[in-house]
């Protein structure tokens, strides 16, 4: 058998018609080959053939194609790749799914770079729906692996606990999302109408980012009313989930979303900001899997005995494990007691435009008639108040103070 180790050998590599060595690169040690022994015929191999039985029971062995070892070879050291643009997809897929078997991308070392290197050659095939609802840790654990899917069209971090300034906010409204995001779900996270100016300041100053976005839910969140303004520089903004907030339905809500976003309020709740409809797919949809899994393992206790009894122990304790991770942040518990009331609002189409601003008008001018009016008594009761008390001397900087103001002071 020859040897396959390569410690003092030289690599070349050819790179636009040029040939040079390497001296840098130390490829990945080959596993050690181990022999066969009809002892125990199910060990899991990993070398350069295959065992089987044929139908008398007899052991039999063919080797693997010359494509079958260069791709476990490729998948083996493949944070060595420079580029996988122009290969073919059914390489990039034989080559991810062997480069998933092997837990590349467990590792949190070669993870990043070898993810990267498959967003930039195929983009959306790799991932192009994340579903992280209610699994915060693994968005902070596995921050620089989402961050290189760049051509996601849903994202769903719902209840993930951002709060107002979260790093993730960065890679949202950066220039590699801008022409792919149209689903975002950030409800559930403590965001306030900090938070959300923050969010959207690249987008309103440097005028990049959140291109495409068409769908937000924001719901369950302590935004007001006055947060509304911030989302007027996403252009093609159509549906608006405000479910939970501090944002009360009224006519006064109803004509701020028609005036500053061309929305108008949906009678009935829409299928778009249905949990259901949210799903993780692409070829890394079992990578997320093994990280949410390798992360609510138990570590291993020493192996005493292979029985089935302790099988099961294990993994009735992983499962119980994932679901205590996997349960709703504290943010969300109201949220099915809130279920009554879903502010949904959706740009109307072209032929309703004239109709729903007609109506909007209408509605507006009674609310103003009724505004005059209770202005009206304000000030006769103000008056009548005024007659019996002296107005404060200088006690103006505390009454200036919103109460909006005063709980991000006391948010520090």
């Amino acid at each position: 058998m020859c040897d396959l180790s390569m410690d003092n050998s030289s690599i070349y590599v050819r790179e636009r018609g040029n040939l040079r060595r390497v001296s840098d690169i130390v490829l990945a040690q080959p596993k050690p080959v181990s022999s066969c022994r009809r002892t125990n015929p199910f060990v899991l191999r990993k070398e350069h053939f295959i065992f089987t039985y044929n139908a008398e029971g007899s052991l039999r062995y063919t080797t693997k194609s010359l494509f079958d070892i260069t791709l476990l070879f490729v998948a083996d050291n493949i944070h060595h790749v420079d580029s996988l643009v122009g290969f073919p997809e059914q390489i990039g897929d034989r080559l991810f799914a062997a480069a998933e078997e092997n837990r590349i991308f467990v590792n949190p070392d070669i993870s990043p770079k070898a993810l990267q290197l498959f967003s930039d050659a195929y983009g959306e095939m790799v991932l192009g729906s994340l579903c992280l609802r209610n699994r915060f840790p693994l968005l902070h654990e596995r921050m620089d692996e989402i961050k290189t899917f760049h051509s996601l069209k849903c994202l769903d971090l719902f209840g993930c606990r951002l709060g107002d300034d979260h790093e993730i906010f960065q890679h949202l409204t950066s220039s590699s999302l801008a022409s792919s995001l149209i689903q975002l779900f950030i409800g559930g996270n403590s965001l306030s109408d900090v938070g959300l100016q923050r969010l959207t300041a690249p987008v309103r100053m440097m005028r990049k980012g959140l291109d495409c976005l068409q769908f937000l839910d924001v719901s369950y969140n302590p935004v007001s009313e006055r947060a509304l303004r911030y989302l007027t520089c996403l252009p093609k903004l159509e549906k608006l989930d405000v479910s939970g907030t501090s944002m009360k339905l009224g006519k006064g809500l109803k004509s701020t979303t028609w005036d500053l976003l061309g929305l108008i309020y949906s009678e009935r709740p829409l299928d778009t900001f249905d949990h259901s409809r949210c799903k993780t797919e692409g070829w890394a949809e079992q990578v997320v899997n093994q990280w949410e899994t390798n992360n609510t393992q138990m570590p291993k206790q020493k192996k005493i005995e292979e029985s089935r009894i302790s099988a099961l122990r294990f993994f009735g304790r992983q499962k119980f494990v994932r679901e205590v991770l996997n349960a709703a942040p504290l943010v969300c518990e109201r949220e099915e007691e809130a279920k009554g009331e879903r502010l949904h609002f959706y740009r109307p189409a072209a032929n309703n435009h004239i109709s729903e601003k007609l109506i909007i008008s209408a509605s507006d001018h009674q609310a103003k008639t009724h505004w005059q009016n209770i202005k009206k008594r304000q000030r006769q009761s103000e008056r009548c108040d005024s007659s019996r008390q002296s107005p404060p001397t200088k006690r103006l900087s505390s009454s200036a103070l919103t109460a909006e103001d005063i709980d991000l002071l006391n948010s520090y």
